[in-house]
């Protein structure tokens, strides 16, 4: 990784195959590294995600017959991935909007 390269923070789940099909996970980890060299990313790949908090984002990703999003946010230092989550209706679901906000909390509480 080059200096000026943020990391990935997991806060929880991955990008494996199986469920994600291998063009979906290429795609995901082409989007991701282009986030940790500061590339700023819009739509379609990306939006913002207001509703989770300040400098959160949901990267989007179509796969064969599903559409996963990955939640993240942009800090200084590091790029944290939130939730990775099948999203199935036009609305993010409520429960992925309350564990990004914990997972938030917690990790901020962890690095104080």
């Amino acid at each position: 990784m080059r200096a000026a390269e943020k990391p990935l923070i997991w806060l929880h789940g991955e990008i494996k195959s199986p469920p994600f099909s291998p063009a979906a996970r290429l795609e995901a980890g082409f989007l991701l590294r282009r986030l940790q060299r500061g590339d700023k990313l819009g739509l379609p790949h990306s939006r913002p995600m207001p509703t989770i908090g300040a400098r959160c984002h949901e990267l989007r990703i179509n796969d064969e017959n599903l559409t996963w999003r990955i939640v993240y946010r942009i800090d200084s230092d590091a790029i944290l991935i939130l939730e990775i989550f099948n999203k199935k209706t036009a609305a993010t679901p409520k429960h992925v909007i309350a564990i990004s906000k914990t997972r938030i909390q917690r990790y901020q509480d962890e690095t104080r």
